[in-house]
């Protein structure tokens, strides 16, 4: 397995790995030992090393088994721990599994005739002396000539050497794979999904990895029939290698003796190179092929993840429905529930709608709320529909209200899970709903983190991949993306800080309980008391943990003194001099272990740390930056130029500062733009929906996405700062599109990229 990384980076990563440092903590505050490399780049390499770890692990355990049952050779050893890959491995051990049927190479074997095999080799002979006619198997010469040949054609297949070398020759051929309906196809119903792949044929080196997994799909449903095919070249030049080289016997022998050999070669490849290249190629396009896909999602759940919060106002949630009404919640500033309630605004008469359409203009006018957020479900036109006639009509005047839609996806799961209960145990399902809705777009990471990522609609073939490499994938996603955002340990919910690195669901509810039963954290240092936050624990999170800047008010109130952990013999929470005091340091993204480096920093600069994030403070470091660069201002510092230059980024940042305030929020509108409107040639602006292996679907505000096919994202068309080492843009991102086509029948919108919006 290849990363492309340098070695003395791999092993850092490794070593990393090895002291439980998480992903996030690396990235940040690593950076010298990992070369800069991203979360993702990160991820890889430690796939990588858990995949390698785990083929090692399964080796040893292959070969103790192998041991006990007595039929391990030091020939048979060498084969398995010459084994790069799982596949090679079971190659390797398949013949000798328990319940396995008897090979006939073991049978062979069983007959006394693996000695015969192996001196035929060494210095040809004839083959009567193991003849023996009262033992079936051995009683004629062409009954050994048949049991050495199969001993040898199983020699051939689990020979190294023989392996790389048919590889080499594969690599150099034109193998492709072919799909073709299968007979029991017309007996599903799902038949007609597959119909490009009825007879499909591509190089393995050219398959797309949504070709794949839609061909795996469509062979476990039994509607396709595939296999790869390998040129008959392959097998005239390995036959020819074999019999010159690799098995040629290393003294003369005569016709018979060389026609066995090749017989034992010949048959070798058929029966057991070429099934084993087979599941190989199999093997390696699907693992390529589920990569690409869980690297598509996670991808997609960063990006919605880090959306731009709406902040500081008043938001409706709006689950639409129309038989059993839509479901709204208006939510405060800070996403407190401050009402709900469900209006039947469709499939009703007219003074029905009328009156609906009142007590909505009388709850927006009672909660100064001005922003609308409509799930995209059942009834979304519809409703967005009614919003938008009224906001022309100018029925909410003076309010000046928007509405923007949003994905919905989850929103019905969540409503109905333990989570949901515990923080809204008033609320019927469907309302809590309408407040996910809204809460979504007023802080999309707080809301969405509540949500199983593979309920998101966000990714395609999710149930056709390794659901265990997904889960790995996106829960570290989730991690990177809660950690690097950072979150105020005081008001965040339980289930948002279960994702910071370093905590799990457990120290997170000790967490909580802690601030329930004490009051607010004053500082990190705190953490160090709670239940489970151990020295490991507390170096992961305590960075990425926040607090309001509002604790120095209350901080400057005569403090009661800090309850110690009582010091017990044996296991127990050790006693920590904890200080009960404020620190602004603790505001930042700088590591406790620098602190040290930033008060040094501070009396260079002539600072203090109650200037944090101030312009003044900034102009300081400027200058100070200007007069020396970063790397000799470490060296004096006696620190490394990366925790440097993150010391300065947490200094110069203005308090409350978020990554995300680079991100757009969700885009509010007050009028709607049919389908119909749409002609070729038009030019739209839009926000990316959803990434697929295939292309990115753009919602540019007519009710149905639009797909821009993947060959229309081309490297020029990206900012320089975005080029990244897939093509594929993220939802949410902002789009200039040209329509290429428009199936109002099928329902298709046919986009071409001009430029990602900055």
């Amino acid at each position: 397995m290849q990363t492309c990384v340098e070695r003395w980076v791999c092993e850092n990563i490794i070593k990393l790995l090895r002291e439980e440092n998480t992903v996030p903590f690396m990235v940040r505050y690593r950076k010298e030992l990992i070369n800069h490399m991203d979360a993702d780049a990160v991820r890889d390499v430690q796939m990588n090393y858990e995949s390698l770890c785990s083929l090692s692990k399964k080796t040893q355990s292959i070969i103790q088994t192998l041991n006990k049952d007595g039929v391990l050779s030091n020939e048979l050893e060498w084969d398995l721990r010459s084994c790069r890959s799982a596949d090679e491995l079971d190659h390797v051990y398949s013949p000798y599994k328990k319940g396995s049927k008897l090979t006939k190479a073991r049978r062979a074997k069983a007959l006394g005739l693996e000695e015969a095999a192996s001196a035929l080799m060494d210095s040809p002979h004839t083959l009567d002396l193991s003849v023996c006619s009262c033992v079936k198997g051995l009683s004629t010469v062409e009954e050994v000539a048949t049991g050495v040949e199969n001993i040898l054609a199983d020699m051939i297949a689990k020979d190294p050497e023989t392996l790389t070398y048919v590889k080499t020759l594969c690599e150099r051929s034109s193998i492709t794979i072919q799909s073709s309906v299968s007979k029991t196809a017309l007996k599903e119903k799902e038949q007609e999904k597959f119909h490009l792949y009825f007879d499909f044929t591509c190089n393995v080196q050219r398959i797309q990895p949504h070709q794949t997994l839609a061909i795996n799909r469509g062979e476990s449903l039994k509607i396709l029939s595939v296999k790869v095919n390998v040129p008959d070249r392959v097998k005239t030049d390995f036959t020819t290698w074999c019999i010159n080289n690799r098995w040629r016997p290393k003294t003369f022998a005569r016709g018979e003796l060389i026609a066995l050999i090749r017989n034992a070669v010949e048959d070798s490849f058929k029966r057991l190179i070429l099934p084993f290249l087979t599941r190989s190629y199999r093997t390696k396009l699907t693992c390529a092929a589920e990569k690409e896909s869980i690297a598509m999602f996670a991808r997609n759940l960063r990006t919605i993840l880090l959306v731009g919060p709406v902040r500081g106002c008043v938001i409706m949630g709006v689950d639409p429905g129309f038989r059993h009404g839509c479901k709204i919640a208006i939510l405060s500033q800070t996403s407190q529930i401050q009402h709900t309630d469900v209006l039947y605004l469709h499939n009703s008469g007219f003074a029905t709608r009328q009156k609906e359409a009142e007590k909505l203009r009388y709850l927006l006018l009672k909660h100064s709320c001005t922003k609308v957020v409509i799930g995209n479900g059942t009834a979304c036109r519809e409703t967005e529909s009614f919003f938008s006639d009224l906001i022309a009509r100018r029925f909410f005047h003076p309010l000046d209200v928007s509405y923007c839609i949003t994905n919905e996806a989850g929103a019905s799961i969540y409503s109905v899970s333990p989570e949901a209960v515990k923080e809204m145990p008033e609320l019927d399902p469907n309302l809590r709903s309408a407040v996910s809705i809204g809460r979504r777009v007023q802080d999309p990471l707080a809301e969405l983190v509540k949500i199983d990522p593979k309920h998101l609609g966000i990714g395609t073939y999710q149930h056709d991949v390794s659901s265990g490499a997904l889960k790995a994938s996106l829960d570290g996603v989730v991690q990177e993306c809660v950690s690097f955002v950072g979150v105020d340990i005081n008001i965040c919910s339980e289930m948002l800080m279960r994702h910071v690195a370093g905590l799990s669901a457990g120290r997170a509810r000790s967490i909580a309980e802690w601030r329930e039963q004490k009051g607010p954290f004053i500082n990190r240092e705190q953490l160090k008391l709670v239940k489970g936050v151990g020295p490991k624990s507390y170096q992961q999170c305590a960075g990425f943990i926040r607090y309001c800047s509002n604790m120095k008010a209350s901080c400057d109130q005569p403090a009661a003194p800090e309850e110690k952990p009582v010091a017990k013999k044996g296991k127990g929470k050790s006693t920590a001099n904890v200080p009960p005091s404020f620190n602004p340091l603790d505001q930042t993204c700088i590591h406790p272990e620098s602190y040290h480096v930033a008060q040094k920093f501070l009396a260079l600069v002539g600072g203090s740390v109650d200037q944090i994030g101030s312009a003044g403070l900034r102009g300081c470091v400027e200058s100070k930056v200007r007069a020396s660069s970063v790397e000799d201002l470490a060296s004096t510092l006696q620190t490394t130029p990366e925790t440097l230059k993150l010391v300065i980024d947490g200094l110069t940042q203005p308090p409350g500062f978020d990554i995300r305030q680079s991100k757009d929020p969700a885009d509010f509108k007050r009028g709607i733009v049919s389908m119909n409107d749409l002609r070729v040639g038009t030019v739209l602006t839009g926000r990316v929906d959803n990434t697929t292996l295939f292309g990115a679907f753009v919602d540019i505000g007519v009710g149905r996405s639009g797909l821009i096919h993947k060959s229309k994202i081309t490297m020029d068309k990206l900012p320089v700062s975005q080029r990244r080492r897939s093509l594929a843009l993220g939802p949410g991102e902002r789009v200039e599109v040209r329509v290429l086509d428009v199936d109002t029948e099928r329902g298709r919108i046919s986009l071409d990229l001009i430029r990602v919006l900055q």
